[in-house]
């Protein structure tokens, strides 16, 4: 999943400089977490793997400072963790650290027969008071490469209006 997001990064920012941190919430057991940070041009994307539970999330947070974007996966077939995921999400959002920030929310695994719809995760996670104003909920698969496109392209467009300003 990791060359994806770099062609694509590269393709769609150019020089744009940005810091952009994604978050996946897993099943897979991690022990404390993982971060891998790549760099392309003039943009820094981190991606932090959330295992270790509760313990270990409230130390990466002051990480995540300055961040103009967040990327959050979820697993759409995962009902029983969707309310996990909006608890992480919202009290996240509450730091002032990460205030303003762009929250681009990636639906994954839209390509199975199981998978929540993304207006069905929209209510679960309970967007609609979310503590950002710009926010994007996109439907994708990562083992297909379907929406993960859109989602990006709605990135540039909103680093893009931001820079503008």
């Amino acid at each position: 999943m990791g060359n994806i997001f770099a062609n694509l990064f590269n393709n769609l920012f150019g020089n744009t400089k940005a810091k952009i941190v994604m978050i996946v919430i897993t099943t897979v057991p991690t022990i404390g977490f993982n971060v891998e940070t790549i760099e392309y041009k003039n943009i820094s994307f981190t991606i932090w793997d959330t295992g270790g539970g509760d313990k270990m999330r409230p130390l990466f947070r002051h990480y995540f400072e300055k961040s103009d974007t967040v990327i959050f996966v979820v697993d759409s077939t995962d009902r029983e963790r969707m309310d996990e995921a909006a608890e992480f999400l919202h009290g996240f959002f509450s730091e002032k650290i990460i205030q303003g920030a762009t929250l681009l929310i990636f639906a994954n695994k839209q390509d199975l027969p199981n998978a929540m719809s993304v207006e069905e995760i929209k209510e679960k996670i309970n967007l609609a008071n979310i503590n950002t104003q710009n926010w994007h909920i996109q439907g994708c698969s990562a083992y297909s490469g379907y929406g993960l496109y859109d989602g990006f392209a709605w990135i540039v467009k909103q680093i893009n209006e931001t820079a503008l300003k």
